[in-house]
């Protein structure tokens, strides 16, 4: 059986907040507590927490953190690279690209991808399909930039370590619904091989 994926939008901007249970073992991975903390103790529901894990430090990522970790009282995992400004995270595990996470009898491979943030990091499941991407990329574009710098290396993580993975992948975001990442490789591709210049912000493949 693969692992369970559970998910449900929190925030005020639908953030997807990710939970991840073994069968075999019910011990659960709480991903991206953004918000909304009765909501995901309800995600968490008859399943053993083993730890939190974080796809980046952006606020709506990690608003009810601070919350679950009291209530929780399990690990903190997380890339140690620079974080969001003003928001101190302290990590009990630091990850890094190759990196692997245990839930139950299961792994997540860790793909560091920044660009959106420096911090930003995907989880794959091993010997499977789905990846949770954070704010990677979505079904539309990949995730916002705040200066051409940012914008140039998203468009390496793009090259580099999102279309390494088979068209097979089943990309789950931050935002909005999950995709196949064969669906949007023309796409992807196409918007790689254009000049954008010095552009920076929120980004659309067709543009």
């Amino acid at each position: 059986m693969p692992l369970e994926l559970r998910t449900r939008p929190v925030g005020p901007w639908p953030m997807n907040s990710y939970v991840l249970v073994c069968p075999e073992t019910g011990e659960s991975v709480l991903i991206d507590p953004g918000a909304d903390p009765d909501v995901l103790q309800a995600l968490l529901a008859g399943t053993r927490p083993g730890a939190i894990l974080l796809t980046h430090t952006h606020p709506d990522h990690v608003g009810a953190l601070d919350e679950m970790q009291a209530l929780l009282r399990v690990p903190l995992l997380a890339h140690g690279g620079e974080h969001f400004p003003g928001r101190e995270i302290y990590p009990d595990r630091t990850l890094s690209h190759g990196d692997t996470v245990s839930v139950g009898q299961y792994r997540l491979r860790v793909y560091e991808t920044p660009g959106h943030i420096p911090d930003q990091i995907c989880f794959a499941l091993e010997n499977d399909q789905r990846v949770i991407v954070g704010d990677t990329i979505f079904d539309g574009g990949p995730g916002k930039t705040w200066s051409p710098e940012q914008f140039q290396t998203t468009l390496r993580t793009l090259r580099h370590v999102v279309l390494a993975w088979p068209d097979d992948t089943r990309c789950y975001p931050g935002h909005g619904p999950h995709f196949r990442l064969g669906d949007r490789r023309a796409a992807i591709e196409a918007f790689l091989a254009k000049d954008h210049g010095d552009f920076f912000g929120d980004a659309t493949w067709e543009m």
